[in-house]
């Protein structure tokens, strides 16, 4: 598994005292009110103040003074260790543990790997098929069965999964 969990991507500085705007990619926007650490490009980066605005965080991080430093931030990510995730009710999963995993049937039948997840009202997995094709489909309880991140593995019911299912030509 993936130690470092992506939450937030740098779009632009935010005035002129080294401030940067973040997208969050996190179902918790206020987890940034107590963030105390980021990791960016695999350094270090203490939160000095964090400020949550409509679907948008402004961060103030230690070593960034001005708004041409700021500048070179842009496009970047926020880590944090998975230690400094928040942790996660049952049933949910980071996204980065998702991706990779096979697809299976409750027959044991592999489907394909997840690709990507895309979020919306409800996840969007994208999966490569054994036979190539690209497949996507809502993550329902009546499609998933079973997820299993530490072997790597999501059962689907197979009858379920093919109602939902979309295909890319």
């Amino acid at each position: 598994m993936q130690e470092l969990l992506k939450i937030g991507h740098i779009v632009k500085p935010q005035g002129i005292r080294g401030e940067v705007k973040v997208q969050p990619l996190t179902d918790d926007i206020n987890r940034f009110k107590n963030l105390k650490e980021v990791i960016i490009d695999g350094k270090n980066y203490r939160v000095l103040n964090a400020i949550i605005g409509g679907n948008t965080v402004f961060l103030s991080l230690s070593g960034i003074t001005d708004r041409n430093v700021a500048e070179t931030f842009r496009g970047k990510f926020l880590c944090v260790t998975r230690e400094n995730a928040l942790p996660l009710e049952e049933g949910r999963y980071f996204i980065v543990d998702i991706i990779g995993c096979n697809i299976v049937t409750e027959k044991g039948e592999c489907v394909g790997k997840v690709t990507d997840v895309f979020s919306a009202r409800t996840d969007i997995f994208t999966v490569e098929c054994v036979d190539g094709r690209i497949m996507r489909f809502p993550y329902l309880n009546k499609v998933v069965k079973d997820v299993d991140v530490e072997r790597a593995v999501i059962t689907v019911e197979k009858d379920r999964l093919a109602e939902v299912a979309c295909y890319e030509d």
